[in-house]
C-alpha cells in the first residue's frame, strides 16, 4: 500500500491507498489502539475486487496531525465522523463503502446515520458503535465492568501519566486480553505501535474515554453532530455487522439488530478477538465484497 496525505480544514490526514486509483472507493477505519496496518492483508484482498480502498490513520494517530495548535484535541465520536466525512470530500469521493471496528467503526456509523447517501454500505465491528453517552453511567454485569477496567483508569491523571509514559505497554496488554487467541508477535505490534509516538496521541485518547462518559466537554465546532447522535437514531443503509466469538472486551452485539433498518446481517468471526480485519483478513475482505453486492441488489 502506498502512503499519502490530504488536507482537510482541521486535519493533515495520512493514509495508505491500495487498488486503482479509479476503481470503487472504500474507506476502512481503524481502532484503538492499532493502526493503519490492521488492513495489511485485507485491504490488498479488496483491491483485488477492483477496489480503491483508502485507509487513513484517524486523528491522534502516525503521521496525521491537527493543523492548528489551538484545536482541541478531541477524541469524541463526532469528530472521528466528521473526520471521516471531510477525509472523503478531500479526496472527491462521492460515495463508498465504509468500515472499520473500535473508533474507526464508530467514525463509519456516524457517517453512516448523518449522511447515508454518502454511504453505499457498511461493514461494522461490534455493530452498532455509535455511544449513548446520556446513559453512560448505567452499571454493566461486573465482568463488562472488569474489562473496560483501561477507561476507568484514563478518567484520572494517574491514567493520563501511565500512558503518557508506557504507550506500548499499554496497547500490548490490551491487545493481549482483547485478542487472547491471536498469536502476533513483536515485529507486527512495533509495526504499528509506532503511531502512538503521535504528539497528540494521549491527548486525544484521554479525551475520548472521559467524554464517552460525559466528563469533559467536547469541542463546540462537533456539537451539532454530537446532539443528533444522542437520539441514538437508526442505520438505514446496507449492513454487515461483525463480532469475533473471543473478543476480550466486547461480549457480542447481536442484540443491536434492531438499531438497523435495510439489509443487515450479522457475522460471528470464530476465534477471532476485537482486532477483527487483522486477525480474519479474508472473512473480513470478504464481509466488504458481500455487503458491496447486497447494496447493488437493493440499488437495483
Amino acid at each position: 500500500m502506498q502512503q499519502k496525505s490530504v488536507i482537510t480544514d482541521v486535519l493533515d490526514i495520512a493514509y495508505l491507498e491500495n487498488g486503482p486509483p479509479d476503481g470503487w472507493p472504500c474507506i476502512l477505519g481503524h481502532g484503538f489502539p492499532y493502526d493503519v496496518h490492521a488492513y495489511a492483508e485485507a485491504a490488498p484482498l479488496i483491491a483485488q475486487a477492483g477496489a480503491r480502498v483508502l485507509v487513513p490513520y484517524l486523528r491522534g494517530y502516525g503521521p496525521t496531525r491537527f493543523r492548528s495548535a489551538t484545536t482541541l484535541r478531541s477524541g469524541e465520536q463526532a469528530a472521528l465522523g466528521a473526520d471521516l466525512l471531510a477525509f472523503m470530500d478531500a479526496l472527491g469521493v462521492a460515495r463508498a463503502v465504509v468500515g472499520g471496528y473500535d473508533w474507526g467503526g464508530r467514525a463509519a456509523c456516524v457517517v453512516s446515520v448523518l449522511h447515508p447517501e454518502r454511504v453505499s454500505g457498511l461493514v461494522s465491528g461490534n455493530s452498532y458503535n455509535i455511544q449513548n453517552i446520556a446513559r453512560s453511567m448505567e452499571p454493566a454485569s461486573p465482568p463488562e465492568e472488569a474489562a473496560l477496567w483501561y477507561q476507568y483508569l484514563f478518567h484520572n491523571e494517574r491514567g493520563r501519566r501511565a500512558l503518557e509514559r508506557n504507550r506500548r505497554g499499554f496497547a500490548r496488554q490490551l491487545w493481549s486480553m482483547w485478542s487472547p487467541r491471536w498469536a502476533f508477535d513483536d515485529a507486527i505490534f512495533e509495526r504499528s505501535a509506532a503511531s502512538f509516538d503521535n504528539p497528540d496521541f494521549v491527548d486525544v485518547v484521554i479525551h475520548s474515554y472521559r467524554h464517552r462518559y460525559a466528563l469533559v466537554a467536547g469541542d463546540p465546532a462537533y456539537a451539532g453532530i454530537e446532539a443528533t447522535l444522542a437520539s441514538q437514531p437508526p442505520i438505514c443503509v446496507p449492513t454487515i455487522a461483525i463480532d469475533g466469538d473471543s473478543d476480550g472486551v466486547n461480549p457480542g452485539t447481536a442484540h443491536h439488530a434492531r438499531k438497523f433498518e435495510g439489509f443487515f446481517e450479522h457475522r460471528v468471526f470464530a476465534g477471532a478477538g476485537h482486532n477483527l480485519p487483522q486477525e480474519r483478513p479474508t472473512e473480513w475482505a470478504q464481509a466488504v465484497l458481500d455487503v458491496r453486492e447486497a447494496a447493488e441488489r437493493s440499488a437495483a
